[in-house]
């Protein structure tokens, strides 16, 4: 499920295309995107490597100044500068650090998606 989403950094904003992922931990989105919103790796907080069936790949956790998706938003918000595999048409993934904050509700036989803010969080 592609779902529409929009980051904020120093140099503006961009709307993006994700892909939710309930077996993602993190929000990843492309390094390039990033970079051209004004964050860096020497920005980051810290270097990662996320390892998968066809190998392992270098990224790196930052902090955007905004992030929304489904109708709600965050700021200071942790994201995962990782390149996807090409080909997918998707700017990266919506994953459970965002996720865990909302209630979600996905309905797939009516083609609507249920979302509400988690109050507990």
């Amino acid at each position: 499920m592609i779902v529409s989403a929009r980051v904020w950094g120093p140099r503006g904003d961009k709307r993006l295309s994700l892909a939710l992922d309930t077996a993602a931990t993190q929000t990843h989105i492309a390094p390039d995107i990033l970079d051209d919103l004004g964050y860096s790796p020497r920005h980051g907080e810290r270097i990662t490597i996320v390892r998968s069936a066809v190998g392992s790949e270098r990224g790196y956790m930052t902090r955007v100044a905004r992030f929304s998706a489904l109708g709600f938003s965050s700021t200071d918000f942790s994201i995962h500068a990782h390149d996807l595999p090409e080909g997918f048409g998707i700017d990266g993934l919506l994953g459970l650090s965002f996720l865990k904050r909302l209630n979600v509700d996905i309905r797939f036989a009516e083609g609507r998606m249920l979302v509400e803010r988690n109050d507990s969080e």
